[in-house]
């Protein structure tokens, strides 16, 4: 399996950590009345577990499982999970894709933050079969739409700096159009000593594009349904069953 973030994992928990000031609030909003009794959480794609300490701090009495393929991602997920005695028996972490993972029968939460655009059309398509197939009745998803939603190429910005003791790490990115619904994102890694490059890594991946109105065309086959969550400007979504007409 190719490991996207074979470059750059290192850098992943502590670049993306500020976002979480936001994602994290409004993550706990979107989940705080789950019923953890309905069976199991996945944390799709859980990264280095920013995601899953958050679900687990406002569901303590929930089960989780946390799918990352990714290897470097992984350790520093583990890291977290077995810091925490808390987490270590609550906690089951997967190293397959998700679609390739043996998950539980039953679900009353799944989690895909920052991660939907690494799935293609037909992996979505089977995605939402699974969920609507295994999410308990009062059972939701959350997830985040990223944008841009179309193929428009996206300049070399810096997205995020922070600093540990003496070095300074910094990430960039940016993106270019390769197809009508799918973008390469190219990474940047900079470590800095004072004013000195100390150190460099590149990476790219792909992202498939999805508008919202795709998102809900996708959802309605697979009998699914979609509602905004606040603030706005997270792109975050709740996905549940579809009501039932009488």
């Amino acid at each position: 399996m190719n490991d996207e973030y074979a470059e750059s994992a290192e850098y992943i928990d502590i670049l993306i950590s500020p976002f979480w000031n936001d994602l994290g609030p409004a993550l706990a909003a979107a989940i705080k009345d789950v019923d953890p009794s309905d069976g199991p959480i996945i944390d799709i794609g859980a990264g280095s577990g920013c995601g899953t300490t958050v679900i687990a701090r406002y569901l303590p009495k929930a089960e989780i499982v946390a799918v990352e393929p990714s290897p470097g991602l992984r350790s520093a997920l583990l890291a977290k999970v077995s810091a925490d005695a808390a987490l270590r028996r609550r906690v089951t972490v997967l190293p397959e894709r998700f679609l390739e993972a043996d998950l539980p029968d039953r679900l009353s939460l799944a989690v895909a933050m920052n991660v939907i655009g690494h799935f293609s059309p037909p992996e979505r398509h089977r995605i939402w079969g699974l969920l609507a197939e295994r999410l308990a009745p009062n059972g939701r998803v959350v997830l985040n739409l990223q944008p841009p939603s179309e193929p428009i190429a996206v300049p070399d910005t810096v997205s995020s700096t922070v600093d540990v003791g003496r070095r300074r790490y910094e990430g960039s990115a940016r993106a270019e159009p390769t197809g009508d619904r799918t973008l390469t994102w190219y990474m940047t890694y900079r470590t800095y000593q004072g004013h000195d490059l100390v150190d460099e890594r590149r990476a790219s991946y792909t992202w498939h594009l999805l508008t919202e109105r795709q998102l809900r065309d996708e959802l309605a086959q697979a009998n699914l349904q979609l509602r905004h969550l606040e603030p706005a400007d997270l792109g975050m979504c709740v996905i549940t069953r579809a009501k039932t007409q009488r």
